[in-house]
């Protein structure tokens, strides 16, 4: 899982101008490291599930999943953020409650947003690999997108599961969690490019 030709990058090289590269791979190690990863990436989006604040008249509830799901994709890279979202998805199903609220299974009109994680992470993983998490404009680009494909599973996954119309869909399923969405995209918009920001300085101190 780890990225390839990074042997080939020179010492004097910055870390951020480094590609295919992730945050995850400034971590020693190789299967150990990305297995251990790899589960930590599934325990921290099934930790940040739990802030969870009902909607009214939704059953689908603002968490940090999306914001858990799209950042470890962007520090683990695309095969170890989806592996990631793969051990969180099917491990939810198969009985963990970890899931929002302390939920398991997969008979939620919600499922279609946990599936969704699993390709956007994936996106996210493989955008960061080439910068798109190195700047702050950047870094935008890739959560819009990455919170775009959670929408394109979730909301149909939705209007499947209740028999909604595309209407009824967006005013329960997407209007009101776009401006929580977009806070979360400008904090990881500061946070990661910050992150590379002090890797660079360690590395030239």
């Amino acid at each position: 899982m780890t990225s390839s030709g990074l042997s080939a990058s020179p010492v004097s090289v910055p870390v951020s101008a480094r590609r295919p590269f992730v945050l995850a791979d400034l971590v020693p190690g190789a299967l150990a490291r990305d297995l251990l990863l790899v589960v930590g990436g599934a325990c921290l989006t099934g930790l940040v599930a739990q802030i969870s604040i009902p909607v009214h008249g939704s059953p689908v509830p603002v968490t940090g999943q999306t914001f858990a799901a799209l950042t470890v994709g962007a520090a683990l890279g695309w095969q170890r953020a989806m592996a990631s979202m793969l051990v969180y998805l099917l491990a939810g199903m198969a009985g963990v409650p970890w899931f929002a609220g302390h939920a398991s299974g997969f008979a939620m009109p919600s499922f279609g947003y946990i599936v969704g994680f699993v390709l956007a992470g994936a996106l996210v993983g493989a955008l960061a690999g080439r910068g798109g998490d190195r700047r702050p404009l950047r870094t935008i680009g890739t959560m819009v997108l990455g919170n775009a494909v959670v929408y394109a599973v979730g909301v149909p996954y939705l209007m499947w599961s209740l028999h909604l119309g595309p209407g009824a869909a967006w005013d329960i399923g997407m209007k009101n969690y776009l401006v929580g969405d977009a806070l979360k995209v400008l904090l990881a918009a500061g946070c990661l490019p910050l992150a590379w920001r002090v890797v660079d300085r360690v590395k030239r101190g």
